[in-house]
């Protein structure tokens, strides 16, 4: 059970990290500058596949993360498609 709490901290970790990574490529879209996102995109699949291979009870703890995650990513989304 112990492995699984760690697993679960370290996704939330990656969460949180992945989280000031769209708020630095926003900052920088919203002063003009251009982005690459295919970096973004290949930690989104993994962390997905962390989330995967928690229990359910784990992941369901991390919902609020990734929905706060979700919306961070939207609107970088809508300011690259504005910019």
């Amino acid at each position: 059970m112990q492995q699984t709490a760690t697993h679960a901290e370290a996704v939330h970790a990656a969460i949180e990290s992945m989280g000031g990574t769209v708020l630095v490529a926003r900052a920088l879209v919203e002063g003009g500058r251009r982005v690459d996102l295919e970096g973004l995109d290949r930690d989104a699949t993994a962390l997905c596949a962390a989330v995967l291979a928690l229990g359910p009870e784990d992941a369901r703890s991390l919902r609020p993360a990734l929905e706060a995650l979700l919306r961070q990513v939207n609107d970088l989304t809508a300011e690259v498609a504005r910019g």
